[in-house]
């Protein structure tokens, strides 16, 4: 056994120091917490999980001999089960803060080049800052050394050419923040390169994800690619302009809602080649929902967040809800004020898992069986059984591309404003006759008094919409006939919700500001809450919640509907019936108030790592299997699936 392998046979319970970050190599040594070492671990993570190269092949700060200095390469991958030494090392690897630039006289690619250049047999490099990515291959022409410049250092046991032009089942799912990078690094080029303002190369961006999400699904050979021989002169990025465009047409011809058929794709070819070439060996289908949406939310929250009162409820409060609603596949779910597609996503990747989950044990463990019979009923599902609406045109369709990139569902959403009659909205919107047929709907409206809802002709037609008085006598609240001025929109959003559930069994989740819950003025809406609806559940959210973008002190209600029945004996008797309710508090919500993830401390502050397992998607000779694969990662401080797990029990319990 080597010295390494001992290493990484030892037991992995560790404690992280503050200020440190565990070693992914290694899973032991802790190295300073710094913007620099937050790049190698990811670039690390990326090495093992999706190049496929063993962390024994792997050293980290690898001391390298240039002449009399002795500087020190953040990774080396060397050739299989070979010793650690410079002769042996096969791709260098530089990892920068995003403060460091690709033309650093000291830090930058230039550094990488002198390194591979010292190490005889390394044929390969990267050079990274997180947003700006660099990848060469080295070559002798002439008799002399040079770099050129690749889209992407090949995989464990790949070859140069599946690297330039990759077969479909040796496309990586992202991992960690990968995703993250390729996007920001995209957007940013697109921003520099092409002229354009951010939100402009945002959708120029949005264009190429759904080339790329297309290419995954409907085509036999992979069409979006950039091979190095294409990034420059003038032959070689019309080609993938060609290509790209072609692909473009057909998603115009899939997607008419979301692209018009004049669109097309404004980059240059230079340019666009470059994207490609970043994008190209991902596959955005496979890749985790978590870290496609971390990816997503950053690049379209910086480019979409409105002035309504817009903002995104955070994936750990999602599942949380659609945890305690546990929805199925045969009832409809919404979200009337949908945004990205958070709350939809969600909910219909539970109910996903649940589907592949029954097709698996129905097919005996055959994945190629049951993946087929899942799409077909996943298909199904999302195009009948998830709707969404929202007022920005934009939203709508940044969360229709959401939407397509996890399983689709993308024909149920709709541009509309939710608060107005169902009579004004589209034809399309109003053939899914959602009002009080919705089985599950969670919801995160736009809220605040900067945003009132002042039309007589909205507000005439909800009794939240009406003035209401107060009988100090018998304690009771009273609808008048007099239409207020103006109301906040998240009041009628109340009504509106729970007039679009099931009478008798729909259940909804909605984020709400605590001052309805609290506030004195606001007694009618509680009164009128109490009136309509069960409460099931009300859980109290961390004021850090929704930081670091708007400081909002937040619950989530959970309510079922009552009928009509139910209201008129309650009303008749005077008394509304006694009930119990689940009540918790969400006292750790994961992230901080600049939204820097928490991790849980021990007792003296350090924070704590555990080993878990994960299934990973493979492929074998073009068959696909699943593996478990061991890894070390520091543990969340996010109580919100338990309190989740403790509402369903809780449920369970009751008459």
């Amino acid at each position: 056994m080597t010295e390494n392998q001992a290493v990484l046979a030892r037991p992995h319970a560790v404690i992280v120091q503050q200020g440190k970050v565990l070693d992914f190599i290694d899973g032991l040594t802790q190295r300073n917490e710094t913007p620099e070492e937050y790049v190698r671990q990811e670039i690390a993570k990326s090495l093992v999980r999706e190049y496929e190269y063993p962390k024994l092949d792997i050293a980290v700060e690898f001391v390298l001999r240039l002449g009399s200095r002795k500087p020190r390469a953040d990774l080396v991958v060397f050739h299989s089960s070979s010793d650690h030494t410079q002769d042996h090392a096969y791709i260098i690897v530089e990892c920068k803060s995003q403060a460091v630039k690709a033309d650093d006289r000291k830090e930058g690619v230039g550094q990488l080049q002198s390194y591979m250049a010292a190490c005889a047999n390394a044929t390969y490099g990267m050079w990274t800052n997180g947003l700006e990515r660099y990848c060469y291959r080295k070559v002798e022409q002439r008799g002399r050394v040079v770099f050129e410049e690749i889209p992407d250092i090949p995989a464990n046991g790949r070859s140069e050419e599946e690297a330039e032009r990759p077969r479909f089942d040796q496309l990586k799912a992202a991992s960690s923040d990968a995703l993250l990078f390729a996007f920001r690094r995209c957007h940013n080029y697109i921003a520099g390169n092409q002229g354009l303002q951010k939100p402009e190369a945002f959708w120029e961006l949005l264009k190429l994800i759904f080339c790329k999400i297309h290419d995954e699904r409907s085509n036999d050979e992979v069409q979006f690619y950039s091979a190095s021989t294409e990034r420059h002169g003038v032959n070689g990025p019309l080609k993938v302009k060609q290509r790209i465009e072609k692909l473009f047409s057909s998603v115009k011809a899939d997607y008419p809602t979301i692209f018009k058929a004049t669109e097309g794709i404004d980059l240059n070819p230079g340019v666009l080649s470059y994207i490609v070439s970043q994008l190209q060996m991902y596959s955005l289908l496979e890749s985790d929902i978590d870290v496609k949406g971390r990816a997503y939310e950053e690049i379209v929250g910086a480019n979409l967040r409105g002035d309504r009162g817009e903002f995104f409820t955070p994936r750990n409060v999602c599942r949380m809800a659609v945890a305690m609603l546990d929805p199925g596949e045969k009832g409809l779910i919404v979200d009337p004020a949908c945004g990205t597609g958070g709350f939809l996503i969600t909910a219909m990747n539970h109910v996903i898992e649940k589907i592949r989950a029954a097709e698996l044990t129905k097919w005996g463990g055959n994945i190629e069986r049951a993946e087929r019979a899942a799409r077909e009923r996943i298909k199904r599902f999302a195009e009948t059984y998830v709707v969404g609406l929202d007022l920005n045109p934009n939203l709508v369709r940044a969360a229709k591309m959401n939407m397509v990139m996890n399983n689709d569902g993308a024909g149920g959403l709709f541009q509309a404003n939710s608060l107005k009659s169902p009579a004004t909205w589209d034809e399309d919107l109003r053939t899914r006759n959602i009002m009080g047929k919705v089985n599950m709907l969670f919801t995160n409206p736009p809220f605040g008094s900067k945003i009132p809802v002042d039309e007589p002709s909205i507000l005439e037609k909800y009794d939240l919409g009406h003035a209401w008085a107060y009988d100090k006598a018998t304690d009771r609240w009273s609808m008048m006939e007099a239409v207020q001025k103006s109301q906040p929109p998240e009041i009628l959003f109340i009504e509106r919700c729970v007039r679009m559930l099931k009478p008798g069994t729909g259940r909804l989740a909605m984020v709400l500001p605590d001052g309805i819950l609290g506030s004195p003025g606001l007694g009618y809406v509680r009164e009128w809450i109490l009136r309509h609806t069960r409460i099931l559940a009300s859980i109290d959210l961390h004021p850090d919640t929704f930081q670091p973008h708007v400081s909002v002190q937040t619950s989530i209600l959970v309510l079922q509907r009552k009928t009509e029945d139910e209201i008129a004996v309650e009303t008749a008797a005077g008394r509304i019936n006694d009930y119990n309710v689940f009540m918790a508090v969400a006292k750790h919500i994961g992230h901080d108030k600049r939204g820097n993830v928490t991790y849980v401390r021990d007792e003296r502050g350090f924070e704590i790592v555990e080993e878990s397992e994960e299934s990973i998607k493979e492929y074998e000779d073009g068959r696909p299997v699943y593996r478990m694969q061991k890894t070390h990662r520091k543990v969340i401080d996010d109580n919100t699936q338990q309190i989740a797990q403790a509402f369903r029990k809780w449920l369970s319990e009751q008459d």
